[in-house]
């Protein structure tokens, strides 16, 4: 029985470990250590507590894995915590702004959630972060609250704030879920920091529970979005274009920035980042096409996680 149980506890270990080096390996493409309590909410399986720690123990007595301060990463490189140290600091003064961006974008007509996406949603930023924003709009409404919401982003190179905050990924409440579904998303879904829309944010998450299938550990955070505030202005703005005048100039300014947006990418105009602008539209949804980088990251991740786990069996046998 003693050998048994040790050969099941001995198995145990090693899934564990491999669901570990899968985390780190995730997060190392980021350039981005976690402390241990990350490391258990984005880990892969539901485990028991007490076998993960020990596992992770084991993990950085073999030199597996390294520890400087209280973050883990795959990386010898020490100066990789002090960048996320830096980085922590430097995200809370954009969440702060990020606060205040919402409380103002939540007055817009159609505009039901707002939540905080990219790095600084992992709580990371640097020199060169601006706030990504996540929207969501009311059913059949996404291109007049994005229309409106973006000539006033346009306005906002008066006072030098333009490039502050940046409205690149839109959903309306038609089509919640969202369809690729794989770590990446998962962990992106999981990770925004809703600022306002606290209904419509518990209507996306149910939408969207497959993401326990990558992170079964992980809890929405729905809680930190505030209610949504009617105002005279959008209540009114909203009457007006009700019914058939609304179904009219939605569809027509969804015609006119997907053409708008076509002929920018076949001029290969550049983003302040260097790279071709191009997005992806519909009646329900605009986002950032970036060209196959998901599939990039994706097999990127697993060709780095495939030699972890190589080393890590060559190890576990010698």
């Amino acid at each position: 029985m003693q050998n048994s149980f040790s050969s099941l506890t001995y198995k145990n270990l090693s899934e564990i470990k491999g669901n570990i080096l899968a985390t780190l390996a995730y997060f190392d493409m980021f350039n981005y250590p976690l402390t241990q309590a990350e490391i258990y909410l984005f880990l892969g399986n539901k485990i028991d507590f007490e076998l993960f720690s020990d596992a992770l123990i084991c993990l950085f007595n073999a030199g597996v894995i390294h520890r400087f301060d209280k973050f883990y990463t795959l990386s010898a490189d020490h100066h990789i915590a002090a960048r996320r140290i830096e980085g922590n600091k430097k995200a809370a003064e954009l969440i702060r702004i990020a606060e205040k961006v919402g409380n103002l974008l939540i007055k817009f007509p159609y505009v039901r959630g707002i939540a905080i996406s990219g790095s600084l949603s992992k709580n990371f930023a640097d020199a060169g972060s601006d706030i990504d924003l996540f929207i969501i709009t009311e059913k059949n409404r996404l291109w007049i609250a994005r229309t409106l919401m973006h000539c006033f982003k346009k306005l906002t190179f008066l006072v030098n704030k333009e490039h502050l905050f940046c409205m690149n990924y839109y959903i309306d409440r038609q089509q919640l879920e969202i369809p690729e579904k794989n770590i990446y998303t998962a962990i992106e879904v999981c990770t925004l920091i809703p600022l306002q829309g606290d209904i419509t944010f518990e209507e996306f998450y149910a939408a969207n529970t497959w993401t326990g299938e990558f992170l079964p550990n992980k809890n929405m955070r729905i809680a930190s979005a505030l209610p949504v505030k009617k105002t005279f202005f959008k209540m009114l703005f909203e009457g007006l274009f009700s019914f058939s005048p609304g179904n009219v100039l939605d569809n027509m300014l969804m015609k006119i920035t997907t053409n708008r947006w076509l002929k920018k990418t076949s001029n290969k105009q550049l983003n302040s980042h260097g790279n071709v602008l191009s997005m992806l539209t519909d009646k329900h949804f605009a986002k950032p096409d970036p060209k196959n980088f998901q599939g990039k990251l994706l097999s990127a991740y697993e060709y780095k996680l495939s030699g972890l786990l190589s080393k890590l069996e060559g190890r576990l046998t010698s």
